[in-house]
């Protein structure tokens, strides 16, 4: 029956001689494990006739799961990380869950979950992260998959709140914080939401057909827009070094273009800090084209390590 469940859980359709043959069991046998999976709380639709078969669909509570070893290691990584996210009360949540899922894991598991754990290192929680509620969270998520209509407040940045009705496409998780992709239809144009400025989000039942992003994908879309937001510094740097090695360090949070035998990074901050510990960490020259005060902080915390040393 373990077996049988196993198979099932893939949520794909089963043929009854295809799963009979899988298991090695009769078509009777087949027929009792089934019978037994749903006195458990599995809800297994079955076709009859020759062509029949058997799949598992969503019930209306949540059954034991039958999980391989590795699906066993990889929800306890997940919820370690989750346990030091961003969303209001689901670093309880995942401790809870957590715990729940180590309790029940054999020995052999739990030395693996242990090894990742003792060989792993985190910063924890973002510092001053914006949060907010999982509710929110959710009923966002919903709305995206089932292309359903949604009204929401929203405040923006240094504006008043507003109403908003939007056409759902995508969740965004970009650093320190998460944004909605959608399609505005007060406004008629594409925007990206932020969660935190979200409130009292509530789907419609109205459905619709999802629109073509003028973007590759809805985290470039969200990039974009970050990128043309105003900025308090604009910063510009050569460096003396390959532009593949110094995108590996900045990713996605500066744009670095080849420039001779070496590169240049251009950023939008509004902090110094994080492109003053890009340049500490390059090993390479450079030379601070603008801001001016990056130039100033730069002198400054280089003096600083000098008295040091």
């Amino acid at each position: 029956m373990l077996r049988l469940l196993s198979l099932l859980q893939t949520h794909r359709y089963w043929p009854g001689p295809e799963l009979s043959d899988r298991l090695e069991v009769s078509a009777r046998t087949l027929r009792r494990d089934v019978d037994r999976l749903r006195e458990l709380g599995y809800t297994v639709d079955a076709v009859r006739g020759a062509a029949g078969g058997y799949q598992l669909r969503a019930g209306g509570s949540l059954p034991p799961l039958l999980l391989e070893d590795e699906e066993a290691v990889a929800i306890a990584v997940g919820l370690r990380t989750a346990a030091a996210g961003a969303v209001a009360g689901m670093d309880d949540w995942s401790v809870q869950a957590l715990s729940k899922v180590l309790s029940l894991m054999p020995p052999r598991l739990r030395r693996q979950m242990d090894a990742v754990a003792s060989q792993t290192e985190s910063p924890g929680p973002w510092e001053g992260a914006p949060a907010f509620d999982a509710a929110v969270l959710t009923t966002l998520a919903q709305a995206c998959r089932d292309s359903e209509l949604l009204r929401f407040d929203y405040a923006a940045r240094q504006a008043e709140v507003t109403h908003r009705r939007v056409e759902p496409l995508r969740l965004v998780s970009l650093g320190r914080r998460w944004y909605l992709v959608a399609w505005d239809r007060d406004r008629a144009d594409w925007r990206s939401f932020r969660l935190d400025r979200i409130s009292e989000p509530e789907p419609t039942g109205q459905r619709f057909r999802p629109r073509d992003l003028p973007a590759d994908d809805a985290l470039a879309f969200v990039q974009q827009g970050i990128r043309r937001m105003p900025q308090r510094h604009v910063v510009r740097v050569r460096l003396a070094m390959a532009a593949d090695d110094l995108a590996a360090r900045v990713g996605r949070w500066g744009t670095v273009t080849p420039d001779g035998e070496g590169c240049v990074l251009e950023m939008n901050v509004d902090d110094l800090d994080w492109p003053l510990m890009v340049l500490a960490g390059s090993g390479a020259d450079f030379v601070v084209e603008s801001p001016p005060e990056l130039a100033e902080k730069v002198a400054e915390v280089g003096a600083r390590f000098s008295r040091a040393g």
